[in-house]
């Protein structure tokens, strides 16, 4: 009996309690060590993604911008096209109609300058004129203004005295002209200085500015 209870406390004197301690200790260890470490590199990984996603984002916002910038540039070159190609299909029918209005116009000029332009007709000339000038017809073309190629087709010439440069001394026909087209241009007779004028008048202001022609 006394040799069992002495081995029975014998057995009773081995550590188990601090060895179960020591083994929890370990496990409580590994566990506040262990997530500790992969939490860190988690959250490193997670900022790159995040800044990359907003790079991403940022490029495409530019992208995108650049691409309703230039959408809004074709559009606005287009509206531009459209309203100068209405403009001028405007202009080229006008200018068509009056066109064929021109010799209409000339029969009511020359009623006019010779006094047939009366009664009725004399109305409905007045008419015809106004809608023609309504629709932008301005005429053009006077006696004494400078010969211009460009607006004027001499159809008669001739040599004056009276004029220093080549000249429209007779409007045949007026010229018409719509905004800065010229549909018709004037048809004129033009005279030009006399051979050997210019050369006289040029003496002549010499003279007159050295005190006339010396005295023999």
């Amino acid at each position: 009996m006394t040799e069992e209870s002495q081995g029975f406390s014998e057995s009773a004197d081995v550590p188990v309690d601090e060895t179960d301690r020591s083994a929890e200790q370990g496990s409580g260890s590994a566990d506040q060590a262990g997530p500790g470490a992969p939490a860190g590199d988690a959250g490193n990984a997670g900022d790159g993604a995040a800044r990359k996603e907003a790079e991403t984002a940022r490029t495409q916002l530019a992208e995108r911008t650049a691409d309703l910038q230039r959408v809004q540039a074709e559009y606005q070159n287009y509206r531009r096209r459209v309203d100068r190609d209405r403009i001028a299909v405007k202009e080229i029918a006008v200018a068509g109609l009056l066109t064929e209005l021109l010799p209409v116009l000339d029969d009511i000029g020359r009623a006019r300058e010779h006094g047939e332009l009366v009664g009725g007709f004399k109305s409905v000339g007045e008419s015809v004129e106004s809608v023609a000038a309504k629709l932008g017809l301005q005429q053009f073309g006077k006696e004494g203004e400078p010969f211009d190629p460009l607006v004027h087709e001499a159809l008669m010439h001739s040599y004056s005295p009276e004029v220093t440069e080549t000249t429209c001394v007779s409007i045949l026909q007026p010229g018409y002209r719509i905004g800065e087209r010229t549909i018709r241009p004037a048809r004129v007779a033009v005279a030009e200085p006399q051979p050997g004028a210019q050369g006289r008048a040029d003496e002549d202001v010499a003279d007159e500015e050295s005190g006339g022609p010396d005295e023999g």
